[in-house]
């Protein structure tokens, strides 16, 4: 399994790599599944969820692509837009970047293909011509792009890694998330916690009320307290209607998971979080990938309210 000090992978052939770009996700998932329950496996989940941190708003699918070709990857784009957004210019002789981007087209309202493909469909939907039909997601196709450092020209200062504020405006602008998360949450003194040991809580306000409750106990370190509601959060956004026993130790992987990207995202260091994935070594490589597309979503989800908000 690739990490970042080996060589990484590449998609030169045109013809086989949309193939070879599916086939380096699935391999990867199926070692992560034989090493579950061994340190290189949690390395490797880690590595993954760093590289998340830095692409949040990409699919797990696409920032898997972007570990396994350039795990140092910081920023990237596709050549013309380094070129006319930003005048900076890919250097000679660097690879690309291959991720998918999709497909907008437009598409046939009953089929949802597009014209091309829904002249050579079965579908006989003819009530508006193509030219009415309305634009939406038909597929996707491979993309080359190039990390920042792949670039040179113009000095682009946004583009350096800058903590989005320190951890004392972090807790209170995810205090504010909240309510557009639809969790009650609610920081409590720690003379009043009766939650013994743990740092915090989700819970259901009663037992005929849906709304999910997280209590987090109150601390002097601001920092840890975000990552305690951050973990929380993640608990409250995926794991709400589900209360089976066994899948316990697994959910705290993926709350923990998600509260690292995100926490990382925001500049904080959250480098003491473990990932016992062990607490996977039952599931097979469609519910890891499952698993890696849930975190993905969380995390995108909670980092875009707190930073609307």
């Amino acid at each position: 399994m690739l990490t970042a000090s080996e060589t990484s992978v590449s998609f030169e052939e045109t013809d086989t790599r949309n193939n070879e770009m599916h086939s380096t996700i699935e391999d990867w998932i199926d070692e992560l599944v034989v090493d579950v329950d061994e340190a290189k496996a949690s390395q490797q989940f880690q590595e993954w969820l760093d590289v998340q941190s830095r692409f949040h708003d990409y699919s797990h699918r696409n920032t898997l692509l972007i570990k396994l070709q350039c795990p140092e990857a910081t920023r990237v784009a596709g050549y013309n837009t380094w070129r006319n957004e930003f005048d900076r210019h890919v250097q000679e002789g660097e690879q690309a970047i291959w991720i998918w981007a999709p497909i907008i087209t437009k598409q046939c309202p009953e089929c949802e293909n597009s014209p091309s493909y829904h002249e050579q469909s079965d579908c006989d939907y003819d009530e508006t011509s193509p030219e009415e039909w309305s634009k939406g997601l038909v597929g996707f196709k491979p993309t080359a792009v190039f990390d920042v450092s792949q670039t040179e020209g113009e000095p682009l200062p946004e583009l350096e890694t800058e903590a989005t504020g320190d951890a004392d405006d972090l807790v209170p602008a995810l205090l504010d998330a909240a309510t557009t998360l639809d969790i009650d949450v609610r920081v409590v003194d720690a003379a009043e916690w009766e939650h013994g040991d743990a740092k915090g809580v989700c819970k259901h306000r009663t037992l005929h009320e849906g709304q999910p409750v997280v209590e987090a106990k109150a601390r002097s370190n601001q920092a840890d307290l975000a990552v305690t509601l951050i973990h929380e959060y993640a608990h409250a956004l995926l794991h709400f209607e589900g209360d089976d026993e066994p899948e316990r130790a697994k959910r705290e992987v993926e709350a923990e998971a998600v509260a690292y990207i995100v926490g990382r995202y925001f500049d904080l260091d959250t480098s003491g979080s473990a990932f016992y994935l062990a607490a996977w070594q039952d599931d097979d490589a469609e519910s890891i990938q499952e698993r890696l597309g849930r975190i993905s979503s969380t995390a995108q989800e909670i980092i875009d309210t707190v930073v609307e908000g």
